[in-house]
């Protein structure tokens, strides 16, 4: 997590700012859109930025992990 950032954007037709934290998630191109859809659906505001960035060159070790790690159940509370 990084931030807070400063922001400036405009929303429903006025201009605004304000500060915002960035986020970064490590998933597989499989794993991606139920993440998306987790995001968005429990992010306070009605169109949050959830972007992926593809990795152009990764580690084999990584990409098993990744993979791995992301296949794992996990119970949370929310």
């Amino acid at each position: 997590m990084a931030g807070p950032v400063a922001s400036f954007f405009w929303h429903n037709g006025e201009f605004g700012q304000g500060e915002e934290w960035t986020v970064s998630f490590k998933t597989t191109a499989a794993r991606y859109a139920d993440l998306e859809a987790h995001l968005v659906e429990h992010h306070e505001w009605q169109n949050p930025e959830v972007t992926a960035v593809p990795l152009a060159r990764v580690s084999a070790a990584y990409v098993e992990w990744v993979e791995r790690i992301t296949t794992q159940k996990v119970a949370h509370g929310g």
